[in-house]
């Protein structure tokens, strides 16, 4: 109880620090990306021409992107070839003259690479197609609060079929036979959801109220496709309702050689592995419902900084556990319930429990990812038994739908709560978001 009490005398200070870990300064704000791709898939390797727009918020004399392991090979402003510098996964620029606070510019990128992960090839297959993170494929500002527009395209073979992040654009053929797949992303979105896949795909489509759903596959024939993804529409509809927020623009779910799921601005990945378990089970159903909530708690409302990750990963495997719990029962919610407090147990069992809100997030285990995913999930269950139905999800809804296109920190989450159950959570933040708990009890 004094631990406890000490928790929540220091809440205001950790309140404090959420706010100052929410955005390093980084004196620039990318405006808008233009990619173009070029995969080589048997080869396993990229080359791509970039244009970024980009606003100073300071005077401006470089300009830092991340990279990855891509190899740049020229940077222009114009038909000015500028001098840059890479290292440390970064690609240091210097601009010819520095940048007025509020002035806009433009450069040119060029660069190639192998990457090792990020951009992921399968020549077996004529399959590639992009995981976590951006910088192994495209020169970026690869953090969650940084939010730009997209114009992507990638030139293919003209026997593969591609979906990619954003509103399809006509297909143009070349003159020597490759087909350029182009994409447009008009709302601003973090650079981490971003991506494509590309292969040699069956596919189905089916039209369910103003959305479009599209289903890709190597191994599954049409048919398969509309029985794996039979439930889409319906995650779709109970996400909206909950945030209160209807889906916007189409949404395509592809089934790719090897991913443990990969959420993307309208776009999902799931293995083909994945696709044959639906088949076998159709109640297995809890990955692709995870992936279609990160379209609102992810991509519309994003955390501010990988610290408050929770706020990604805990919702849309708490809000998986709640379509479970519309679509197959309260049986299949409380089975997700205890796998998620069984795993935090053991976790804290061994004394490697953490507070949601983390210091910082550069080399997570094993065990921080059980913390964010499964304890953060458990805590929303415990959030919504302390204040009932009607209080918690009109919370969740208020919250959602004032933080829609935003980049959020803990406290903005407490905060839309409190106002919810009209009421102080100090108690309940400071036990158990804002230390682990051993220390809450």
């Amino acid at each position: 109880m004094i631990v406890r009490a000490c928790a929540l005398l220091l809440l205001p200070l950790l309140l404090a620090c959420t706010v100052a870990q929410a955005a390093p300064s980084r004196g620039f704000d990318v405006l808008h990306y233009a990619v173009a791709l070029v995969p080589d898939i048997a080869a396993k390797r990229v080359q791509g021409q970039q244009t970024l727009r980009f606003r100073a918020g300071q005077p401006l004399p470089t300009l830092t992107l991340d990279v990855g392991e891509l190899e740049v090979t020229a940077v222009m402003q114009g038909n000015r070839v500028l001098a840059f510098e890479q290292g440390d996964q970064q690609l240091r620029i210097r601009l010819p003259t520095p940048l007025k606070r509020g002035a806009v510019a433009e450069l040119r990128i060029l660069y190639q690479g192998a990457p090792t992960f990020g951009l992921e090839f399968d020549p077996a297959r004529d399959e590639v197609y992009t995981i976590f993170s951006t910088r192994q494929w495209m020169p970026s500002v690869d953090a969650p609060d940084e939010r730009a527009t997209l114009d992507l395209s990638v030139t293919l073979p003209p026997a593969l079929l591609a979906t990619g992040t954003g509103r399809a654009l006509p297909t143009r053929t070349l003159a020597d036979g490759r087909h350029e797949h182009r994409w447009r992303l008009d709302t601003p979105m973090p650079g981490y959801v971003y991506g494509f896949a590309a292969g040699r795909y069956q596919q189905a489509t089916q039209q369910h109220g103003a959305v479009q759903l599209r289903f890709l596959s190597v191994d599954r024939t049409p048919a398969q496709l509309r029985s794996v993804f039979a439930r889409t529409g319906d995650m779709l509809d109970f996400f909206a309702a909950r945030a209160g927020l209807p889906y916007r623009g189409d949404y395509q779910q592809a089934l790719v050689a090897s991913t443990i799921g990969q959420e993307m601005a309208g776009v999902s990945l799931m293995s083909e592995a994945y696709g044959q378990d639906v088949l076998a089970d159709p109640s297995q159903t809890a990955l692709m419902a995870h992936e279609a909530a990160h379209q609102w708690w992810g991509n519309r409302v994003t955390c501010a900084s990988w610290q408050h990750f929770w706020l990604n990963e805990g919702f849309a495997n708490f809000m998986t556990a709640a379509y479970l719990q519309q679509a197959q029962g309260e049986a299949a919610y409380q089975s997700q319930v205890q796998r998620w407090r069984t795993r935090w147990e053991a976790v804290r069992a061994k004394g490697a429990d953490h507070a949601l809100v983390y210091a910082n997030w550069d080399s997570p285990s094993g065990d921080d990812r059980t913390v964010v995913y499964q304890k953060g999930a458990y805590v929303l269950h415990l959030l919504r038994s302390e204040l009932g139905e009607e209080v918690f999800w009109h919370g969740i809804g208020d919250y959602t739908r004032a933080n829609d296109g935003r980049s959020v920190v803990t406290a903005d989450f407490q905060r839309a709560m409190e106002k919810a159950a009209g009421r102080s959570l100090q108690p309940f933040f400071a036990q158990w978001v804002y230390a682990a708990a051993a220390a809450a009890r």
